[in-house]
């Protein structure tokens, strides 16, 4: 019996691996096939003066992540996103400066709350940029167009 219950246990666990989502890695020419195919959204967690720093990926969105003290609030960050969302499946590619915050969240999404379809761009902006990919200017002014 106590086999049996163990041979049982195991197999569950080993069920819900299977099935466990994973967060996905993407390079650069990855997320603009995504982008361009499967209308992926691009999520720039990154902070304001990051963003003005280095320009940002056209077409994606600005959803600061951690704040001044590194605090995730969870919940307002995923009503923004799932604002940001076209549908439920949507593939969302979350990008950071070098991989680390977008992973730390994309994480968050996947192991913790199960989303499926959710990507970080392999070491970050840094990586896009140093691969030649162009970004857009980040302008909280007029004196930018």
């Amino acid at each position: 019996m106590k086999l049996r219950l163990t041979l049982f246990w195991l197999g569950c666990l080993f069920a819900a691996h299977l099935y466990a989502t994973e967060l996905g890695k993407v390079t650069a020419e990855q997320l603009l096939s995504m982008q361009q195919n499967h209308n992926a959204l691009v999520v720039d967690v990154r902070t304001a003066p990051e963003w003005q720093a280095t320009g940002v990926i056209a077409n994606s969105q600005k959803l600061e992540s951690f704040d001044g003290n590194g605090h995730f609030d969870q919940e307002k960050w995923l009503a923004n996103l799932e604002k940001l969302k076209s549908s439920p499946d949507q593939p969302v590619i979350l990008v950071c400066r070098s991989g680390n915050r977008s992973g730390k969240i994309g994480q968050i999404l996947t192991e913790q709350l199960g989303m499926k379809n959710v990507y970080h761009l392999s070491n970050g902006i840094q990586s896009w940029i140093k691969d030649g990919h162009p970004v857009k200017a980040d302008c909280l002014t007029t004196a930018c167009k």
